[in-house]
């Protein structure tokens, strides 16, 4: 009895039995060309698919199996753009990306018909208003950070975080800063250095020096203080910040590959062009909490002055504690610390950094904020804050956890026309914002896109200001745990002032807190290293616990 061949095989074989067929009918002149042509070319792919041995779909599938990689290419989109409710964080919801698409471009962005947000379901959350509300006419809010300083800088209160020239389009840097500029506001450099991009326009920078010290680097990638200050004494550089962990890829280095590192990147970073530069996982200026103090004093003193502090993605607590003791030790203290949620995420990153490593931003505030409280060194040391802020409410309950000033990366490349493809690492953004390739780039027109940062800021600023005066204040300063509220069940709500605990100035030098990570990793830190503390160190060589 005859054996008929799979079905699988069906596509596959009608190509051949039709190029068999048509191709004598086009001889004679009864069909066009172009039907054996393609049925030419699906027989060809038919054919590779069973003799290559890498995918075993296509050999089972030929033909086939390309229809389902073909869809497969762009599901994400699909599902991003026809699945999804608008409601839907994946990372970001419709909802948030449409507010601002909408104040970016200065349209309308009003709702109708009320909320689309369950309000009643767990982790809803909303900000108390006052029956005696308030008028601010002026919404351009300002933070006053490095006080102390020579030359202290009066922050935005709502900033451009760190993201560097190399993973942005050389156009992206320049329509961020020129938006920059004319709000008002800073632009964080990212760890890529300064470029000729970012000084064109000539807005605010706040310079990001990271683990390969590109920009003040020596051939070795050691730090060189001659080159250190000819970029941070730049009128356009305000402050310094030394990155030692970010919220995408915490404790993780990077490399660039030499075939990415064009004469441009090569200028700003002061590397040699084509070769692979590698970022390292740590830096080699300090290894320990007081060398990291040191070093951020002589930065101070070669910028002339201008005020110098650290990024940083919560991660062993006792680490952090240990920076802190080195402070209450020496004396020495940065003038500012940024704290990254470890939901951030411009940069591309494996899949479990992004998912599960380091600490999210809600956490890592109130642990910094609490231990600069509990050590009366708060009233010294401002805090910026960053980690998915995209909307004036998210910047008031970030204040309202203890930061003076938010920052943001993927809402600025909202306003850029980011339409979240997911492509940032492939070199093959849409909009030409995530990437190297002129071609791609070009399409994002500089003077159309700044006003759309600009706009963006002012209309999310001025957004603030109407919460603020809704809730019967005057500034962001005066926002606290007490006007931010949650469910915390169908029929349970509590203030932030309740959900959380919150340490009494001095509490950490007086002894215990009540609360865990303090009482159990205080103690054990100490400000001459980042090395474990020897009861931790023990429970990693044994699995009897």
């Amino acid at each position: 009895m005859l054996k008929l061949p799979p079905s699988r095989y069906f596509a596959y074989l009608l190509s051949l039995f039709g190029l068999l067929v048509s191709l004598p009918l086009a001889i004679a002149g009864l069909v066009g060309y172009w039907l054996p042509g393609i049925l030419a070319l699906l027989a060809a792919l038919g054919t590779y698919d069973l003799l290559q041995r890498r995918h075993s779909v296509s050999r089972n599938y030929p033909i086939l199996a390309n229809i389902r990689y073909f869809l497969e290419s762009f599901g994400p989109e699909i599902r991003q753009y026809f699945i999804q409710s608008d409601t839907e964080e994946r990372p970001f919801s419709r909802e948030q990306r449409a507010i601002v698409y909408q104040r970016a471009k200065n349209t309308l962005d009003k709702r109708p018909f009320g909320s689309q947000l369950a309000m009643y379901e767990e982790g809803f959350e909303w900000m108390n208003h006052s029956l005696q509300p308030t008028r601010i006419d002026n919404p351009d809010f300002r933070v006053v950070i490095g006080a102390d300083c020579d030359k202290p800088y009066q922050a935005s209160v709502f900033n451009i975080s760190a993201m560097s020239f190399g993973s942005l389009s050389a156009n992206a840097i320049l329509a961020l800063n020129t938006g920059a500029r004319k709000g008002g506001f800073y632009h964080d450099t990212g760890e890529g250095s300064i470029s000729r991009y970012h000084r064109q326009p000539g807005g605010d920078l706040v310079w990001e020096i990271g683990s390969g010290y590109f920009g003040c680097r020596n051939d070795d990638g050691s730090f060189s203080e001659e080159k250190f200050i000819e970029n941070a004494t730049r009128d356009q550089v305000k402050m310094i910040e030394v990155k030692l962990s970010q919220g995408a890829k915490p404790g993780h280095g990077g490399i660039l590959p030499g075939a990415k590192v064009t004469p441009e990147i090569a200028e700003a970073r002061g590397v040699p062009v084509g070769q692979d530069v590698v970022s390292p996982a740590s830096h080699s200026a300090f290894s320990t909490p007081r060398e990291l103090l040191v070093f951020i004093d002589r930065l101070r003193e070669l910028s002339g002055g201008k005020p110098v502090g650290f990024k940083l993605a919560i991660g062993h607590p006792w680490e952090w504690f240990a920076i802190v003791k080195a402070m209450l030790e020496t004396g020495r203290r940065p003038d500012f610390i940024v704290v990254d949620g470890g939901e951030g995420g411009t940069g591309a990153a494996p899949l479990e950094f992004i998912n599960r490593l380091g600490m999210p931003l809600t956490e890592a505030l109130l642990l910094v904020h609490n231990t600069l409280v509990g050590t009366h060194l708060r009233e010294h040391i401002s805090i910026g804050a960053a980690g998915k802020i995209t909307s004036a409410f998210n910047i008031a309950r970030t204040l309202a956890l203890g930061a003076d000033w938010c920052n943001a990366a993927r809402g600025y490349m909202f306003a850029l026309g980011c339409i979240q493809s997911l492509s940032c690492h492939s070199g093959k953004c849409p909009t030409g914002i995530a990437t190297q390739d002129p071609g791609r780039s070009q399409g994002l027109d500089v003077a159309n896109k700044s006003e759309r940062v600009y706009h963006f800021h002012h209309n999310t600023v001025s957004a603030l200001a109407n919460l603020l005066a809704a809730a019967g204040l005057t500034h962001p300063s005066e926002l606290g745990p007490e006007h931010i509220i949650r469910r915390v069940s169908r029929n349970e709500v509590s203030s932030y002032l309740d959900m959380y605990a919150f340490l009494e100035p001095g509490a950490l030098l007086r002894g215990r807190t009540g609360q865990a990570v303090f009482d159990r990793y205080w103690p054990m830190a100490d400000s001459t290293s980042f090395d474990p503390p020897a009861s931790i160190r023990q429970l990693r060589e044994s699995k009897l616990r």
